[in-house]
C-alpha cells in the first residue's frame, strides 16, 4: 500500500508519501480499505516532536493519523463476518496509521456510515462532529439562543452555527476574511462578520440593539483578541463555553481570555473550560462516553441536522493539507483521500 510516513520530527515537509508493508488485522481487529482520513490540529503538533495530550510520542517512522472511514476488507481471528463489505469509520484511539491506503483497528471501534453521508463527511463527524456534540452538552439550546461563533467557518464552527440555527435560535459568526465570512453567511448565520475588520463588535453590536437582543453563549475556541472582544457583547447571565485558544498557536502556554471574578459576579457570566474530563463526564455513556459523542454526531449527520464541511487533499498531498491547516488556510474538517 501507499501511505505518509514520517522519520523525523520537524516541518510539514517531512511528511513523505511511500510505499510500504500491507497492515493485517490481528484477532477482534478490521482491516478498512481506506477511502478518507482525518486531518487534526493535533497531528501537526505531533509532527513537531510536540506530545500534547497522548500518552507519549509515536516510535518513528509512523504513519500518522488517527480517524479513517472506508470498506472493511478483511477480518481478524473471531471478528463478526457481517462486519466485511460494509462501510464503516472509526477513531483509531491513541494509535497511529490513519494517513494510508490500508487501516486497521478493533472492530469495537466501528460505526456503520449512515446512507447520507460520504467517506469524508463520516470522518468530520467521528472527530469534529463527537466535539461539537460535547461542547452543547454544556448549554441548552433554544429558540431564545443568540450564539457568537469565532472561527465559524471552521469544522466545528460550521456545526454549531447550524445547530443553533435548527433550534431556532440567532447565531453571530465570525471568520478570517471575506471569503470565509461569505461561507459563514451561506451556512446560516444571521451576521458573519470578518473579525479582521476592526469595527466588527460596533457592527455586531449595532445588529443586537436592532433586534433587541443579547448574546446568550460565546462558543469560544479562539481566545486572543477576537474573544476579548466577544466577551463585551455577552450580555447578563451569559455563558462563554471555551474549547479552545488557537490564536495563541500550538504548544503555547498562555489560557483562554477569561472575565476577572469580579466582572463576572457582576454580570452574571459562567466562564467553563469543556474539554478532556468535563467533557466525558458531560456526556454520560457509563465507560465510553467516547462513542457515546460519536453515536450522537452521527445521528444528527444522518438525519441531516448538521452536515459537516470538508476540506479535501490528496493523500500524497499531505504536507500541504498540514501547512495549510498550521496557517488557517482551510475551511472545515481537514481530510486526505487516498
Amino acid at each position: 500500500m501507499h501511505a505518509i510516513r514520517l522519520h523525523a520530527f520537524g516541518p510539514a515537509e517531512n511528511l513523505t508519501h511511500e510505499k510500504t508493508e500491507d497492515p493485517e488485522p490481528g484477532p477482534g481487529q478490521v482491516r478498512i480499505a481506506v477511502e478518507a482520513a482525518g486531518v487534526h490540529l493535533l497531528d501537526t503538533a505531533l509532527r513537531t516532536g510536540m506530545q500534547g495530550p497522548l500518552p507519549r510520542l509515536p516510535d518513528l517512522p509512523t504513519i500518522p493519523g488517527r480517524e479513517v472511514a472506508g470498506t472493511v476488507d478483511a477480518l481478524g481471528a473471531g471478528t463478526d463476518p457481517a462486519w466485511l463489505g460494509r462501510k464503516v469509520v472509526a477513531h483509531l484511539g491513541f494509535a497511529p496509521g490513519g494517513y494510508a491506503e490500508l487501516a486497521v483497528t478493533d472492530a469495537a471501534r466501528l460505526h456503520e456510515i449512515p446512507p447520507n453521508l460520504d467517506a469524508a463527511q463520516a470522518v468530520a463527524m467521528i472527530g469534529t462532529g463527537r466535539t461539537t456534540v460535547g461542547i452543547l452538552n454544556f448549554t441548552e439550546t433554544t429558540p431564545e439562543t443568540v450564539a457568537i461563533v469565532p472561527a465559524a467557518a471552521g469544522g466545528i464552527g460550521t456545526l454549531l452555527v447550524q445547530y443553533v440555527k435548527h433550534a431556532g435560535g440567532t447565531v453571530i459568526g465570525l471568520a478570517g476574511g471575506p471569503a470565509k465570512a461569505a461561507r459563514v453567511a451561506a451556512n446560516g448565520a444571521d451576521l458573519a462578520l470578518d473579525y479582521k475588520d476592526a469595527d466588527w463588535p460596533a457592527r455586531a453590536r449595532e445588529y443586537l440593539d436592532a433586534h433587541g437582543l443579547h448574546a446568550t453563549v460565546l462558543y469560544d475556541g479562539v481566545g486572543g483578541p477576537a474573544a476579548t472582544a466577544a466577551l463585551d457583547l455577552l450580555g447578563p447571565g451569559g455563558h462563554h463555553v471555551i474549547f479552545g485558544w488557537s490564536d495563541q498557536g500550538i504548544g503555547d502556554t498562555g489560557g483562554p481570555q477569561l472575565l476577572d471574578e469580579t466582572e463576572r459576579a457582576r454580570r452574571g457570566i459562567v466562564q467553563e473550560e469543556v474539554l478532556g474530563p468535563a467533557m466525558m463526564r458531560k456526556a454520560g455513556g457509563g465507560d465510553n462516553p467516547v462513542r457515546t459523542l460519536e453515536l450522537a454526531a452521527l445521528d444528527l449527520a444522518g438525519r441531516g441536522i448538521l452536515t459537516p464541511a470538508v476540506h479535501r487533499f490528496p493523500l500524497a498531498d499531505a504536507a500541504a493539507a498540514h501547512h495549510a491547516l498550521e496557517t488557517r488556510g482551510t475551511t472545515g474538517k481537514v481530510v486526505l483521500e487516498p
